[in-house]
C-alpha cells in the first residue's frame, strides 16, 4: 500500500511539472517589443532566445554595470568620501543633476545612486576618482570587456550619456553575470529608496530605483539597470526568478517606459507556460522602423570601410 501511494505521489509531481513547465520544443514564438534581446539561464552557457543578439547598439546607462564592475574591481575603498567636482569634459548629453559641485558622498553611496537610480554625476564622479583617473577608468571599461569576451562592446564613457556606448544583447548577457558576483552591485542596483547624505555643505536628496519590478518580491530581482536615450530607446537588464531559475533578460531599445516591463512579463510568462504572447501594433511599427535605421547604419559604415 505504502509503495503504490509512493507510486502515485511520484506520478502527481511529475504530471505537475510536465503542465507548469514549458520545454523548449513547446513554447511558441516569443513576441517582445524591444527590438534588440537576449534571454539565458544565468547558471548555464548559452542563449535560451535572442532576437539581434548581436548587433551592436547604443546601450545608454546600461552602461553603469560595467562602471559598477570597474569599481568593486579597483578595491578603492567603499567608505572613502568622493568630491563631486566640476566636469572637466562637456557632458555628451542632457546631465542634469540636483548634487551640488564640492559635495561630497562616500564612494559606495555614489555607486548606489549611480545604479538605482541612474545618477549620471554619479558615475561620472566614480571615474574622476579612479586610480590613474577619468581617462584610466574608461580603459579599464574596455579592458574588461575584453576579458569577458564581450567582443562587440565599446565605451568611450562611463555614464552612457555617449551614443557611442555601443553593446549587443549577447554581450550584456556576460556583463550581468560578471557583475552578479558582487553583493554590493545586487544590493546598490536593487534598492528601492535612498537618502544620499552629502557633506561639505551637509544637504540630504531622495532618490528612488528606476525600475518598478524591484518593487515586485514575485520578481526576485537580483540585479537591475534600466536606461535611455533617444538614440537608444528604453532599456533594461535584470537579474531575476523566472520558471525557478536565476534569468538574466537584456532588453535593448523599446518604444516607450513601460514597454520592457511588458517584455519582462512576457519572457516570465513563456518560460513557464510557452505562450508567446503579443504586442502593440505601434510597437511593430517602431521596431520596423529602428530595423531600416539600423540597416541603413551598416550599410553606410560598410560602404565608408
Amino acid at each position: 500500500m505504502m509503495i503504490r501511494s509512493a507510486v502515485l505521489l511520484a506520478l502527481t509531481v511529475l504530471l505537475v511539472v510536465t503542465f507548469s513547465h514549458a520545454s523548449a520544443a513547446d513554447r511558441a514564438e516569443l513576441q517582445l517589443a524591444s527590438v534588440n534581446a537576449a534571454v539565458a539561464y544565468a547558471d548555464a552557457d548559452g542563449l535560451v532566445y535572442g532576437k539581434n543578439a548581436h548587433r551592436p547598439v547604443p546601450i545608454a546607462s546600461i552602461t553603469k554595470l560595467m562602471t559598477a564592475l570597474v569599481v568593486m574591481e579597483s578595491g578603492e575603498p567603499l567608505t572613502e568620501w568622493l568630491e563631486f567636482r566640476e566636469r572637466h569634459i562637456p557632458a555628451p548629453a542632457n546631465a542634469y543633476t540636483r548634487i551640488r559641485e564640492g559635495s561630497e558622498l562616500r564612494r559606495a553611496d555614489v555607486l548606489r545612486i549611480a545604479l538605482m537610480s541612474s545618477e549620471n554625476f554619479a558615475a561620472y564622479t566614480l571615474a574622476r576618482h579612479h586610480p590613474g583617473g577619468y581617462d584610466a577608468f574608461v580603459k579599464a571599461m574596455n579592458t574588461r570587456a575584453s576579458e569577458l569576451g564581450m567582443v562587440n562592446t565599446t565605451f568611450v564613457d562611463p555614464t552612457g550619456l555617449s551614443v557611442k556606448n555601443r553593446s549587443t544583447a549577447a554581450d550584456l548577457v556576460r556583463l550581468v553575470r560578471a557583475a552578479s558576483k558582487y553583493p554590493q552591485i545586487r544590493e546598490y542596483s536593487t534598492t528601492r529608496y535612498f537618502t544620499g547624505r552629502f557633506r561639505q555643505p551637509r544637504y540630504r536628496l531622495a532618490y528612488g530605483n528606476t525600475n518598478v519590478l524591484v518593487h515586485r518580491e514575485s520578481w526576485g530581482v537580483g540585479i537591475s539597470k534600466t536606461g535611455y536615450l533617444s538614440e537608444a530607446g528604453r532599456c533594461l537588464v535584470m537579474l531575476s526568478e523566472m520558471d525557478g531559475r536565476p534569468v538574466v533578460t537584456v532588453l535593448l531599445d523599446s518604444l516607450g517606459t513601460r514597454s520592457p516591463m511588458g517584455d519582462a512579463g512576457r519572457i516570465k510568462r513563456w518560460l513557464t507556460t510557452g505562450v508567446g504572447g503579443s504586442v502593440a501594433a505601434a510597437a511593430r511599427a517602431y521596431e520596423r522602423k529602428k530595423n531600416a535605421a539600423y540597416a541603413s547604419s551598416a550599410s553606410t559604415s560598410a560602404s565608408v570601410n
